[in-house]
């Protein structure tokens, strides 16, 4: 199961850092990238190394986002052997850039590392199923603050949609986890925060990222099967497993609906993520 909320951590920023775990979320990214000016790069990375160091066995998730160009060399050289769940990749074109950061981890011995490309130009959603199916690609993103100044798209829920489902389509295609949603840099508007991030969760995300802890609560409650879902799914799975059980024919739900494999595996999935009890 991959994690369903993370949260963003400048990585110049050693007491966030050390605060993070205690956050709620399922998994830390520490930013290399967007989060740290150039000339602190060098300062942020022994910064994220000795956290990584210091949380070892911490239970979240640990991911480090890089920084693409030649920066990127120094930010994987960085993480030698220190326990890390997986490196998240900024402004990605093509599959190429997903080959040479697996090259990388290759050549300091982290062949397990997980790799998080971030879809945010217009190059990328056109390569879209290459990168999906790319070497240890454990999930997508879509960037949509710098995909939308690229395009000139404005950054309302229709506008995005269409996009939105290509990152779901080549994720469920290449079997790979379901996509994170985008960054949101409001963390006021919390019922808006709600709506939006329950649409993602309708069309197929299945977590996002967080700029802030105050996110956090919120997508993981929007991010869940409702009680009714739940309840839904429960009754489905239920129905199914007697009818199959008593050797009869097709199962049929209390709406007298027909509940064939297709249902029985979405239903599965709507209770494996319902909330703990």
């Amino acid at each position: 199961m991959a994690a369903r909320t993370y949260l963003f951590v400048p990585g110049d920023r050693a007491d966030m850092l050390g605060k993070a775990a205690g956050r709620g979320t399922d998994a830390i990214i520490a930013d290399l990238e967007d989060a740290v000016a150039p000339a602190g790069r060098e300062a942020a990375r022994a910064m994220v190394a000795a956290w990584l160091a210091a949380t070892a066995g911490a239970p979240v998730e640990r991911w480090v986002r890089v920084n693409p160009g030649d920066a990127q060399r120094a930010d994987v050289a960085m993480l030698g052997d220190l326990p890390v769940d997986g490196v998240m990749l900024p402004k990605v074109r093509s599959l190429d850039d997903v080959l040479r950061l697996a090259d990388a981890l290759d050549a300091v011995g982290r062949r397990h590392v997980k790799i998080l490309p971030i879809i945010e130009t217009a190059h990328a959603v056109l390569s879209l199923p290459a990168i999906a199916h790319g070497p240890r690609v454990h999930q997508l993103m879509i960037g949509e603050q710098d995909l939308g100044a690229e395009l000139g798209v404005a950054p309302t829920a229709d506008a995005w949609l269409p996009i939105r489902l290509q990152i779901v389509v080549a994720s469920a295609a290449a079997e790979i986890h379901p996509p994170l949603g985008p960054v949101d840099a409001d963390f006021r508007d919390l019922d808006r925060l709600r709506r939006e991030t329950r649409a993602l969760y309708e069309i197929g995300f299945r977590s996002r990222p967080a700029i802030h802890p105050a996110q956090i609560a919120v997508y993981d409650e929007a991010l869940r099967p409702t009680p009714d879902e739940v309840a839904w799914a429960e009754h489905v799975v239920a129905t199914y497993e007697a009818t199959v059980a008593g050797g009869r024919g097709a199962a049929i739900d209390r709406e007298g609906r027909m509940i064939d494999e297709a249902v029985v595996k979405l239903a599965r999935a709507t209770l494996a993520a319902r909330p703990p009890e």
